[in-house]
């Protein structure tokens, strides 16, 4: 049942990356082979100039095992992975990053790191993740939110969610994605407590929240992606059949949506932090390297957006 296909990167995200000046990237403790091959990746595509962040020492031999000349970057040392977090964190505030890629650190260090008070990267909305997912031989774009941070989101981080991926999807050059807040049913029902979540999200949504996304829910899967199922079922709103994105009532429902197309589609999942000044690029160590060079060019396409809004 597992798919042979194998994952690209998508050229549509790539070239749109590709036509905006490369984003000066820090690295968050680099000195892991495999850091650096994201970071390789990249930076050959022409999209990041990195900073490496980390183990001076480490950083050298790594990238002299993956055959890296690394001469010309900048390198600032640091001592353990708190204090590459807080030191990368420290290269938005001094203007020398413009976002950031994890590298061999634990997510929740790089997290608290964010969300630390007097030196972090606090917006006043909730911190949330969205994977952009394609798929082999298709053009069409399914986003996914929150497959990662979020375990049980509430009304009020839902909203910071839903503004997170219109923002990400405007980047993308979509201005006024289709968001299907995702049940197991189109009914809102006590007994079903994500259709309930729903019918709260669209109550506490703004105007202005309107007027930048199509949202409607609760719908089931299929309602939400199948133009045909949508149909037989008598839905009768845009977004049904048509979601540019999911948006899940929690990290479980995320995280086997996602895999699944991994895993059964072939697909490429492109991962993006979003909520903080900057984006974050959270990579994983399963990921192929056509998911972290999208994930890349997701947060390339998404910074250059954030420092034009602002």
């Amino acid at each position: 049942m597992l798919s042979k296909l194998t994952p690209v990167c998508p050229p549509q995200l790539l070239n749109q990356a590709q036509a905006l000046p490369a984003m000066i990237t820090a690295v968050v403790n680099a000195g892991s082979e495999l850091a650096l091959e994201s970071a390789k990746l990249a930076f050959e595509a022409g999209i990041i100039i990195p900073v490496l962040v980390g183990d001076i020492g480490a950083i050298i031999t790594a990238a002299q095992a993956i055959d890296w000349p690394i001469d010309n970057f900048d390198l600032i040392a640091c001592d353990g992975e708190e204090d590459a977090a807080a030191k990368a964190v420290q290269c938005v505030h001094q203007g020398n990053a413009q976002l950031l890629m994890k590298g061999n650190l634990h997510t929740d260090v790089l997290i608290r790191a964010l969300l630390d008070k007097h030196h972090g990267l606090r917006t006043g909305e909730r911190l949330s993740h969205l994977f952009h997912m394609s798929v082999p031989g298709s053009d069409r774009v399914l986003c996914i939110t929150d497959a990662v941070v979020n375990v049980l989101p509430d009304t009020k981080t839902q909203l910071s969610i839903l503004r997170g991926a219109t923002d990400v999807m405007h980047a993308l050059g979509n201005p006024k994605p289709k968001i299907a807040l995702l049940s197991a049913t189109e009914m809102v029902t006590q007994a079903m407590p994500s259709s309930f979540n729903a019918k709260e999200l669209l109550g506490v949504m703004l105007e202005h929240d309107h007027q930048r996304a199509q949202v409607f829910g609760p719908l089931a899967f299929d309602g939400a992606v199948s133009p045909e199922a949508a149909r037989l079922k008598g839905i009768k709103n845009p977004v049904a059949g048509h979601a540019d994105v999911l948006l899940v009532p929690n990290i479980e429902t995320g995280n086997a949506i996602f895999k699944q197309m991994v895993y059964f589609n072939g697909a490429t999942a492109a991962g993006v932090l979003m909520g903080a000044k900057v984006p974050v690029m959270l990579t994983s160590r399963a990921d192929p390297p056509a998911a972290r060079l999208a994930s890349a060019a997701l947060a390339v396409v998404y910074a250059h957006y954030l420092s034009q809004k602002s």
